[in-house]
């Protein structure tokens, strides 16, 4: 089973920066039909619904929420087994707990990290 472990959360003034961090337990992104292929970025704010914020895929494709366009770059680094959220020029609407994704295989199994606290000042 593959576990996530996100760090870099934390408390920051508007127009900060933070980056985010996600560690997996396995290789990401190693080709196998059995391994992770997309690696994504949620957040869920009180009271909303957890909602995409980024998405990077085996072949490097990246997707962004429109609210995060411009100011939100999600990459990888794999010998690390790591997906990273540089967050700059943040909000106060950008305050939630931020989970990390893994989509594994060809039955798309997905796997939940236990979310880093984001907290924007005004």
């Amino acid at each position: 089973q593959v576990r996530l472990v996100e760090s870099g959360g934390g408390l920051v003034q508007a127009g900060g920066s933070l980056r985010l961090s996600c560690a997996a337990s396995e290789r990401i992104f190693s080709g196998s039909i059995f391994g992770i292929n997309a690696m994504s970025w949620y957040r869920q704010a009180p009271g909303k619904q957890r909602e995409l914020v980024a998405q990077i895929t085996s072949g490097d494709d990246t997707n962004y929420a429109d609210s995060v366009k411009g100011r939100f770059t999600i990459s990888r680094d794999n010998a690390k087994n790591t997906v990273y959220l540089q967050m700059n020029s943040l909000k106060p609407e950008d305050t939630a707990v931020y989970y990390c994704n893994a989509r594994i295989g060809l039955r798309a199994t997905l796997v939940w990290g236990q979310g880093t606290q984001v907290t924007v000042s005004s």
